[in-house]
């Protein structure tokens, strides 16, 4: 009787019903999320996974501005059909230097978690510009400014690896001195064909 009654008062209270809600699902959370921080394996970079290089890191923040990962996710799961198809499934280790990870859930075309090394430069660089011309009933859009822009047009590569060096990324001081002359004479889609070409190339001696 006494839950009853406690039941009907959650119901007839908004500001009581709003806290058990909450209460309940910050439970959950803690339950999923807690083991997450301190299981060490899950922040232990794989084999051969390290830190985006320059152009590779401006070709990833391209990837993200320009809404790949709407239609593209980059985890592949461990269920045999996927790995038929994709590769390896993907472990928590190669994601280490991923901030923020791209793991998404959403696929429109094809998990790019396996890509690096499938194709050429050339491929890459014809299927951005013109899909179409590479994959007869592809419904991806063109992208032609990346052709235009430079790889350095925001000028703060530097900055993005001092902040990432202070976040844990194993960045030295030669490796942000000699940035900008990595991204010298370089488009943006020399970037992102850089960045996709290292996609799984961090699970080493893991596969």
């Amino acid at each position: 009787m006494n839950g009853l009654g406690l039941h009907q008062r959650l119901e007839r209270n908004a500001g009581l019903l709003i806290f058990g809600i909450l209460f309940v699902s910050a439970i959950g959370g803690l339950v999923q999320v807690l083991p997450s921080i301190f299981q060490e394996s899950l922040s232990q970079p794989a084999a051969n996974t390290r830190p985006y290089g320059a152009l590779e890191l401006v070709g990833r923040d391209i990837y993200i501005r320009e809404g790949c990962g709407t239609c593209h996710s980059q985890q592949v799961r461990p269920l045999l059909a996927e790995v038929k198809r994709y590769g390896p499934y993907s472990r928590a280790g190669e994601s280490v230097y991923d901030r923020p990870f791209l793991w998404g859930s959403k696929r429109t075309g094809p998990d790019l978690h396996r890509i690096g090394g499938r194709y050429t430069d050339t491929w890459h660089r014809v299927h951005l510009l013109d899909p179409r011309s590479v994959v007869n009933n592809s419904i991806m859009p063109a992208y032609p400014w990346l052709a235009e822009r430079a790889a350095n047009a925001d000028g703060d590569i530097q900055l993005r690896l001092k902040v990432l060096r202070r976040l844990g990324h194993p960045y030295t001081d030669a490796d942000i001195e000699s940035a900008p002359a990595k991204l010298e004479g370089l488009t943006e889609i020399d970037a992102v064909i850089a960045y996709l070409q290292q996609l799984g190339a961090g699970l080493g001696a893991e596969q």
